[in-house]
């Protein structure tokens, strides 16, 4: 994401939806997401999820029924959920969330095309990898 700038729309309302899994976020500019908590927790910003660097993502499975028990501000520019599985250090920029609304059916095809390439279901149980303080079992 390129970061917020002067014209990057920014959320007007944020509704948790806890028994529907989803996030509901109305923008500036009319923009209406409903994200779901999976798709929040699979795409994470966090270094756990998203590596340092390209090709160090983590394939996360497991997440079909995680929930959101905490959403806090993080300045003016993003909140940082606590997901029902413990993670909580990803830190979600608007721009970032505005990202995963629009894109929302692309990156649950492409998420779901590297389920199928690692020869996993969305259910699977996490596989903790060790050696990377990153990589914990979330």
């Amino acid at each position: 994401m390129a970061g917020l700038t002067t014209t990057t729309p920014f959320p007007q309302d944020i509704t948790v939806h806890a028994q529907s899994r989803l996030l509901e976020i109305v923008f500036s500019d009319g923009a209406h997401f409903k994200l779901p908590f999976e798709l929040m927790r699979v795409y994470s910003p966090s270094a756990e999820v998203q590596g340092h660097g390209p090709g160090q993502e983590v394939l996360q499975t497991g997440k079909r029924e995680v929930g959101i028990v905490a959403l806090e501000p993080v300045g003016k520019y993003a909140v940082q959920p606590t997901f029902t599985d413990g993670h909580n250090s990803g830190i979600f920029s608007w721009d970032y969330l505005y990202f995963l609304g629009t894109r929302q059916a692309e990156l649950w095809a492409d998420y779901e095309r590297r389920l199928a390439a690692a020869g996993l279901g969305r259910d699977a149980p996490m596989v903790e990898k060790m050696g990377s303080a990153c990589a914990r079992s979330h």
